[in-house]
């Protein structure tokens, strides 16, 4: 009857320290959680105040006193546009406008790079 006493003792005693150790991690997994919570609401404040700026720095108002301060524009005129009709023609030789362009000779025999030695002559 001894015997049997202590294994009940036994198994009351790993119960209690088992119900003591599932105790002992929620706590630490509630403190866990209210950190996280805590630093949510913190991330999400934070996020509050920058869009708040944002919407502050992105105001017309604001934008257009600092063109206005920094930056010698004028309103459109009327009178700045034109038709196409008045546009000037193209010139018959793009060559004779461009003279780099002409310079350049692309696809010659005579195109040698400084890494490809020319064919001999035959």
């Amino acid at each position: 009857m001894r015997f049997l006493h202590l294994i009940v003792i036994a198994a009351l005693v790993t119960a209690a320290v088992h119900v003591y150790k599932i105790k002992f991690d929620s706590t630490v997994q509630a403190e866990r959680l209210a950190r996280l919570r805590t630093d949510l609401h913190k991330v999400h404040d934070a996020t509050a105040a920058l869009r708040a700026q944002w919407g502050q720095l992105n105001s017309p108002v604001r934008i257009q006193g600092l063109v206005e301060r920094h930056l010698a524009l004028k309103p459109v005129d009327a009178q700045q546009f034109d038709g196409l009709d008045r546009l000037p023609d193209r010139p018959a030789t793009p060559e004779a406008q461009d003279p780099i362009g002409a310079m350049i000779s692309l696809g010659g025999p005579d195109l040698t790079t400084g890494t490809i030695k020319p064919p001999a002559a035959r």
